[in-house]
């Protein structure tokens, strides 16, 4: 039996964290079974592949975990570049796109007031770095998408539906045009259209979301 039938994705349906795993998976080719998780009523799987951070994604192989959602061992269709700078380049990338970008974005998403307007001006200095370094190319990976691609992806899509949901414009063609126009392509192409969510669905649960803090807010200060 191939390696590539002992693997396992555990994930959640509206995580970027989740499909930038199957997006990696689907173009290295590598077949695996997905098994949805409920975060709000974890199974015994994910504690048990998980015990520590009970947190998803979970990529099991040979009945082995992998916790980082950008570690992809398998060498087919490689994902980084050949040329070694180049590689340092998009591992320092990705590696700002994880520890920097996504928090900053996911906590401005979530906040108000002067909080939020302090954690977009930071967002803003952040992406400003993504959009210098993508000038001249179509993907960051270069003509095909590659790492910093996929652990961008929240910035191509759920960035998005943040911004709806919150009525506020903060990736667009005046402000970032170049990352604006990356945004579209990635999120168009056919194996990236493959592991997104649905919109609407994400657009309704970000909602009810953001009406739910909303009110636990006004419980408080009542």
């Amino acid at each position: 039996m191939d390696e590539e039938k002992y693997v396992k994705l555990i994930g959640t349906w509206s995580s970027p964290f989740s499909k930038r795993v199957e997006l990696a998976l689907k173009m290295k080719g590598i077949s695996y079974e997905y098994i949805e998780e409920d975060l709000f009523n974890k199974s015994a799987l994910l504690f048990e592949y998980n015990p520590i951070h009970e947190k998803i994604p979970v990529l099991i192989h040979n009945g082995k975990p992998i916790v980082e959602s950008l570690i992809i061992t398998w060498k087919e269709n490689p994902i980084l570049p050949q040329d070694p700078y180049e590689r340092a380049v998009a591992r320092f990338l990705a590696k700002l796109i994880d520890e920097k970008c996504l928090g900053t974005l996911r906590n401005a998403s979530w906040s108000y007031g002067e909080e939020s307007e302090k954690l977009m001006e930071e967002a803003r200095g952040q992406l400003r770095t993504l959009e210098n370094e993508l000038k001249g190319k179509r993907f960051f990976g270069g003509d095909h998408i590659g790492l910093v691609d996929i652990a961008a992806n929240f910035i191509a899509f759920w960035v998005g539906v943040f911004q709806e949901v919150r009525g506020v414009s903060l990736i667009n063609e005046e402000t970032f045009p170049v990352l604006h126009e990356w945004t579209e392509r990635f999120a168009s192409s056919s194996v990236v259209k493959e592991t997104l969510p649905p919109r609407d669905k994400l657009l309704s649960f970000f909602q009810a979301r953001i009406e739910a803090m909303a009110a636990s807010k006004s419980t408080i200060y009542k």
